[in-house]
């Protein structure tokens, strides 16, 4: 058995609020595996978006340990952080996040300029990534001329572009309508399975439940291996045929 990419062991992350301290995380410890496709539910606020933050090293624990693939990331200082991020982290985000002055193929070549890619390679990379996701005859075209499906491939293909060991997506579909939502999530499945890319995908969305290989429930600070307690009944069944019949 492979070892875990992403390991957490008993992670807390509190705020201070005024005089009091809330607790955002609590004591969350996790395992995934390399190439899996992990769904993270939770409502909003639940920290969702606080446990990319740490997985990605952008923010760091209150306590606890974050390893990713052997890299200890609590024990790394803010540049070596920020050198392991752009070399094995992928995003797509809510928003998009798209540079609107940059082109969609500067924009899809920061990733790899920043990796220290070579010019022609890292040009030649992001005409490919852009043709896998459907645009490549859009690369010199600004992101505000493109329709929010268009914009949220882009943001996929940026994330891939430098071939990371982790795409961490936070609310990918967002800001969009559900068939558009449905064409991205399927396009980013299928892409990081192509590519044994390991994803974590954060959302309150269930249809994406039968993409996933597991789902996790941020539920009150804690970390659970099940479907969401706060789904309905009606939810819960339609959630457990579509895992079923994954």
């Amino acid at each position: 058995m492979s070892a875990p990419l992403l390991r957490l062991d008993d992670v807390t992350k509190t705020y201070r609020e005024g005089d009091a301290e809330r607790a955002v995380l609590r004591g969350l410890s996790l395992t995934i595996e390399p190439g899996a496709f992990v769904v993270l539910m939770g409502r909003s606020g639940a920290g969702k978006s606080t446990l990319l933050n740490l997985v990605s090293g952008i923010d760091l624990p209150t306590s606890g340990r974050i390893t990713v693939d052997g890299t200890e990331l609590t024990e790394l200082s803010e540049t070596e952080r920020t050198l392991f991020r752009r070399e094995n982290i992928g995003f797509v985000f809510q928003s998009f996040n798209l540079i609107s002055t940059l082109t969609v193929a500067e924009n899809v070549l920061l990733p790899l300029e920043l990796s220290g890619t070579a010019t022609g390679q890292a040009r030649e990379r992001a005409q490919a990534v852009l043709a896998h996701v459907g645009l490549g005859d859009r690369g010199d075209s600004f992101p505000d001329r493109l329709s929010g499906g268009e914009q949220q491939r882009v943001a996929v293909a940026r994330a891939l572009a430098h071939d990371p060991l982790f795409v961490l997506a936070d609310e990918p579909t967002g800001n969009l309508d559900y068939e558009t939502g449905q064409q991205v999530l399927t396009l980013l499945g299928d892409l990081v399975r192509d590519t044994d890319t390991t994803l974590l995908v954060a959302t309150h969305d269930r249809s994406v439940l039968d993409r996933a290989d597991r789902t996790l429930t941020l539920h009150d600070g804690t970390l659970h291996d099940r479907l969401p307690d706060f789904l309905s009944p009606d939810d819960r069944r339609a959630a457990e045929g579509a895992a079923a019949d994954a």
